[in-house]
């Protein structure tokens, strides 16, 4: 079909709920996509940091149809190789003790809300507890997702939201310490804020929080929707401080295209929250998408991809910091981990035009709030990406 009329009967018929950018994809390979009309595109933002193996990568499109030729779906009543092996998968790499699999990253953040409150309750019987959010925060679109959100943008549209929620200020430890009481139940928190700007939290900051929780028995929600698999050069961004959450929230890179999420609890949470009929899901964690999960991990540890993303990440960092250094007016700051980057750019430098522009020499590429510029490319993303991408930009701020 035309791309002008893909596009026209788009408008014609999809709630027009997305700005969406005047392409339309039709296909991928690597870290390469290309229009209906032909024209190619270096990926940089990887479907929003979900594309982590790039564009059919060897042996995760056999792994997907060969279970397609077994079985797509079979409900949660039911026990399938599949959710066994990608249990193992998660709860193995995360270091926790059980999993469940959402259809998205909103819904694990629902199911981890869910299982604090669950938790708390089952201590003193009581509904009136409390759970610390983030400002700046991002955790999704569902009424309680948006509830932790931290940002009145997404926010006043859809209130009154999910009572019971507080905010303190990111990577500030003594705003945290001042909402703690005894109707704290979670603190739920990024550990690399992705929507609100790219901002990694400060050792200490998560550290402390860390403390806090163990000293009263408040569970510790990490959010790593984004920043998780393998994207901040470690396969959980957590790892890096030497904590563990209580509860971690993943989805995107988890099923590298096919929409899964999933939450995953430590010992405690687990045999102290949720139990048959406290939640449920009827297409979470079908074969399909099990499926899906498993092969990710079998070949992020084939490949070795943590190890890639260890090389090329500090490639990235320093073509970043130069363009940075050639437009001191126009970028101000660069900040993130690994493969998870930002751009902070002056105010008069709008974000938009910047990934319109770059849209216009074949380079796609993504915002985040505060005109921030955000690199989530694949992980498998190389060099020789990394040069043709900054090429472009550098190319779009001259």
């Amino acid at each position: 079909m035309d791309q002008s009329k893909i596009m026209e009967m788009t408008e014609q018929y999809v709630q027009h709920t997305y700005n969406r950018f005047p392409i339309s994809i039709d296909r991928g390979d690597g870290v390469r996509v290309w229009d209906s009309e032909g024209k190619e595109y270096l990926d940089f933002m990887a479907g929003i940091a979900v594309y982590a193996l790039g564009y059919h990568f060897p042996g995760y499109d056999e792994a997907l149809k060969a279970q397609i030729d077994k079985v797509l779906h079979t409900s949660n009543l039911y026990y399938h190789e599949p959710l066994a092996l990608a249990a193992r998968d998660v709860v193995t790499s995360t270091g926790l003790s059980k999993v469940f699999f959402t259809n998205s990253g909103a819904e694990a953040i629902e199911g981890a809300i869910k299982s604090a409150r669950k938790y708390a309750w089952l201590k003193d019987g009581k509904n009136d507890h409390e759970i610390i959010a983030m400002q700046g925060s991002f955790h999704g679109r569902s009424v309680g997702a948006l509830s932790v959100t931290g940002n009145a943008h997404y926010q006043d549209p859809f209130k009154p939201l999910m009572g019971g929620v507080v905010f303190a200020e990111y990577n500030d430890l003594e705003s945290v310490m001042a909402l703690v009481n005894d109707r704290t139940c979670a603190i739920i928190m990024e550990t690399i804020q992705g929507e609100g700007g790219i901002y990694p939290a400060d050792p200490e900051f998560i550290r402390g929080i860390r403390k806090i929780c163990d000293e009263k028995d408040i569970l510790l929600i990490l959010d790593e929707i984004q920043c998780g698999m393998g994207r901040s050069g470690r396969m959980w961004a957590y790892e890096e401080y030497g904590i563990e959450p209580d509860i971690v929230t993943c989805a995107k890179a988890l099923g590298c295209g096919v929409p899964v999420g999933a939450f995953v609890l430590n010992e405690k949470t687990a045999k102290n929250s949720m139990v048959p009929g406290d939640h449920g899901t009827t297409y979470g964690g079908n074969p399909f998408v099990c499926a899906a999960v498993h092969e990710v991990f079998e070949l992020f540890k084939k490949h070795e991809i943590v190890k890639h993303v260890e090389r090329v990440a500090p490639y990235l960092t320093e073509k970043l910091d130069a363009l940075k250094a050639s437009h001191p007016d126009k970028i101000r700051e660069r900040r993130g981990r690994g493969l998870i980057q930002g751009l902070e750019l002056a105010p008069e430098v709008p974000v938009g035009d910047v990934t319109k522009k770059a849209l216009a020499k074949g380079l796609l590429i993504i915002s985040a709030s505060g005109n921030v510029l955000r690199f989530v490319p694949p992980l498998i993303v190389t060099e020789e990406d990394i040069d043709c991408a900054c090429a472009i930009l550098e190319d779009c701020f001259s």
